[in-house]
């Protein structure tokens, strides 16, 4: 259960709004339902809504308490008695939506506050309402956006750009960058260092100056500890609406359109092109210089070294079409099972 230490509800909410502002069908409930919380399966109880998307939780569906809960048509039968159902076939999208309502991301803009310990260039400018925890560090000619918040002990270098209304949460680093707006960093975010461009030789390697920039676009959410690189000349660009996870690694030069998802661990070598809507699994890596195709699927530990068409899937190291990659591990299983009963006949 949501803990009020942390978090702030404003509820309740009615079904019928909750229904409204997801595009939910409402059945077997009364619109005036009052619900004060969302909760998951086996934890909610008559005044909270919960939702059922993997059939895994079948069970838990069947015996909530929930009062209501998002959910497909086909399963609304195995509902428990007087639970009210509103029906769509994303619940767990709608339940990110509701959820927001109870809990918003947003955080509401309140009067400019400086902390006494913050270090602020006197030509820096600040927009209304922006929050500047202790310990910061603000460069020359750095530009903030109304309503966004730094946290504390953050340090963001000359001629940095922040939109409004961005979250940069504590020991995150920015240099040679421009953020946009509504842009959310979580600790230890590290942005605008040098790329890792050096001419190599045997007699030394001589390092190459970084003169890009990186253009993090609207919307952007990046998880704790990524490292973003900015370009050796061209900019590192990161598309708008994009969500990072924790512990990524992207290189110089890499362009990520807009929505695309990279998840944890993942490491994306220099110049690499990344198109709209890809998704590139967990601890996958990807070398540099070539293109991953729109709306293309990576999965988790794949190591890809060559073009990925735009809405393909691909797996494996190296990288395979998905169903080719299917056939090599159950080969591989199958012939492992033939070579251990062959030894197992030798006894």
């Amino acid at each position: 259960m949501v803990d009020a230490r942390f978090y702030v509800n404003r509820g309740p909410f009615s079904a019928g709004a909750l229904a409204e502002l997801t595009g939910a069908e409402l059945v077997h409930g009364a619109p005036t339902l009052a619900l004060v919380d969302v909760a998951p399966l086996d934890e909610a109880e008559p005044a909270h809504i919960s939702f059922f998307d993997n059939t895994r939780y079948r069970p838990q569906f069947q015996k909530s308490r929930a009062g209501a809960c998002f959910v497909r048509r086909k399963f609304a039968a195995e509902a428990p008695p007087g639970m009210a159902l509103l029906l769509t076939e994303d619940p767990y999208r709608a339940y990110a939506l509701a959820a927001q309502q109870f809990y918003p991301v947003a955080q509401k803009r309140v009067a400019t506050q400086i902390a006494p310990s913050a270090v602020i260039d006197a030509s820096a400018t600040l927009g209304d309402g922006v929050v500047v925890a202790p310990g910061v560090v603000i460069g020359a000619r750095v530009t903030i956006g109304a309503g966004t918040h730094i946290g504390a002990n953050s340090v963001i270098g000359d001629g940095v750009e922040i939109g409004e209304d961005c979250q940069i949460a504590a020991l995150v680093g920015l240099s040679h960058c421009l953020i946009g707006h509504r842009v959310i960093l979580h600790r230890g975010v590290q942005i605008g260092q040098d790329g890792f461009g050096f001419a190599l030789g045997r007699g030394g390697h001589v390092k190459v100056p970084q003169l890009g920039r990186v253009r993090v676009e609207d919307d952007v959410e990046i998880g704790a500890n990524t490292t973003i690189d900015r370009g050796t000349g061209p900019d590192t660009v990161i598309g708008t609406g994009s969500k990072i996870d924790n512990l990524v690694q992207i290189g110089h030069n890499v362009q990520v359109g807009a929505h695309a998802v990279l998840v944890a661990l993942c490491g994306i070598s220099g110049s690499v092109r990344i198109g709209s809507g890809a998704i590139i699994g967990g601890q996958a890596g990807v070398v540099g210089h070539i293109t991953i195709g729109a709306g293309a699927r990576i999965a988790a530990q794949s190591g890809v070294g060559q073009d990925i068409p735009a809405g393909t899937s691909y797996g494996g190291t190296p990288a395979v079409p998905i169903r080719n990659w299917h056939r090599q591990s159950f080969t591989l299983a199958k012939l492992a099972k033939t070579d251990r009963g062959a030894h197992d006949n030798d006894d």
